[in-house]
């Protein structure tokens, strides 16, 4: 690589500045519990952070130990997925070693770790890997091309400077966007917990209050669909899947799927405004099934999805702005839960057990008061998640400048 540097910088190659290795390769052979010992996976490994929340073990032989085990200051870098993300092993207490989707590099005398770390970083924001990662589904940066990486080196006192300043930066950065993040969660647990207020009384000192299980204040339950067989299609509608769902209960219709179905499956099917749909399938290892949304209206005719389920209030009975909170309310509180049935990547709702979960259901006129003072408390916590929404790249580019000036020798003179 060739480019002007700072008086005193260098470039080096990536192999002549630290000692790379690759971890161990899977197998079964390797997963029989004979001598296991945890090791660390691509996905353990996020920017400048170690995430040990879920972390695999595998046998590894006396020698294995030696050659692919931890030690306190090892840089650890992502061979596929992100290409070059990267984080220091900083846990003296823990034994683990790392997977072949990681190298592990040991800076030589004079290089400092954090400033390869952030190097990583700064190579991967502004795609100084180039032709160097290969792969035309899954991008990986082989060793031979990680070992040819040209480097932009400084004196190492110079090194500790701008590593110091960058951490500041990110540090501040970090700070900002924690801040924004806490915030929205405070607001959400108010929600939650105005809710909560709102509705704890009890039907026996208030006779117009009473308990009903769900299935009694609804007019109409469905399955969605998600399309008709060959030669059956009659209409085409929109069809609302469980990617739609956004927080809060929120759907965003811009992205459903169009599909063609028959008339008779519209006919029973079609969402009317104050519609609830039911999350019924999905979910995941550490996520539940049970999200509720609202859907309040289309341009166009709308279904969802057979992962899915309609839940039509009866107007009559319950405030559909109402039945929402409680129903989401339940599900952010971890009550809904219990109703999940299977494991691994897929779980389900007990549709059965959550039509007949019991609601205490007060007059019209207390729910539809209770729903209005959520919505404007809720709007509230909706426009502070665009703002960090719309934060989160200002920030991200904030740290790419911050970068960008430590490895042009600017962040510090």
């Amino acid at each position: 690589m060739t480019g002007d540097l700072p008086l005193g910088w260098a470039w080096a190659r990536f192999g002549d500045i630290a000692d790379t290795q690759l971890g161990k390769m899977l197998s079964a052979k390797s997963r029989q519990g004979l001598a296991p010992m945890p090791y660390l996976r691509n996905q353990n490994v996020q920017w400048h952070r170690i995430d040990l929340s879920d972390v695999a073990s595998m046998d590894f032989t006396d020698d294995e130990r030696a050659k692919y085990q931890l030690q306190p200051g090892d840089l650890l870098i992502c061979e596929g997925g992100e290409v070059g993300r990267s984080a220091r092993w900083t846990q003296p207490s823990i034994e683990m070693c790392f997977q072949k989707a990681l190298h592990r590099v040991r800076p030589r005398p004079g290089i400092e770790t954090g400033w390869i770390e952030f190097f990583m970083r700064w190579a991967a924001e502004t795609g100084r890997f180039g032709d160097r990662v290969q792969g035309s589904t899954i991008a990986h940066l082989p060793q031979r091309d990680l070992r040819a990486l040209e480097v932009p080196i400084p004196p190492s006192a110079e090194q500790r400077r701008i590593i110091a300043a960058v951490e500041e930066h990110f540090s501040r950065l970090d700070a900002v966007q924690g801040a924004l993040e806490l915030a929205c969660w405070r607001l959400e647990a108010l929600a939650t917990a105005l809710l909560s207020e709102s509705i704890r009384h009890s039907p026996e000192s208030t006779s117009d209050w009473r308990i009903r299980p769900l299935s009694d204040v609804l007019d109409h339950t469905i399955g969605g669909v998600w399309g008709s067989a060959p030669g059956e299609q009659e209409i085409d509608v929109d069809v609302i899947r469980v990617t739609e769902l956004r927080s809060h209960g929120g759907l965003d219709i811009s992205t459903a799927a169009r599909r063609s179905i028959t008339n008779r499956q519209l006919k029973t099917r079609q969402l009317q405004p104050g519609d609830l749909v039911l999350e019924k399938s999905g979910g995941g290892p550490t996520r539940p099934v049970g999200r509720v949304a609202q859907f309040r209206g289309h341009e166009r005719e709308a279904i969802c999805t057979n992962f899915m389920q309609m839940l039509r209030p009866n107007r009559d009975e319950i405030d559909s702005n109402y039945l929402h909170f409680v129903l989401h309310q339940r599900y952010v509180s971890g009550e809904t839960v219990a109703m999940n049935k299977g494991s691994g990547n897929i779980r389900n709702i007990d549709t059965s057990a959550y039509l007949n979960q019991h609601l205490l259901v007060p007059p019209l006129a207390i729910q539809r008061q209770v729903a209005s003072d959520l919505g404007q408390m809720l709007q509230t916590v909706v426009r502070l998640e665009q703002s960090v929404a719309h934060a989160q790249p200002r920030l991200e580019a904030l740290r790419r400048a911050v970068l960008a000036a430590a490895f042009s020798g600017q962040l510090v003179r």
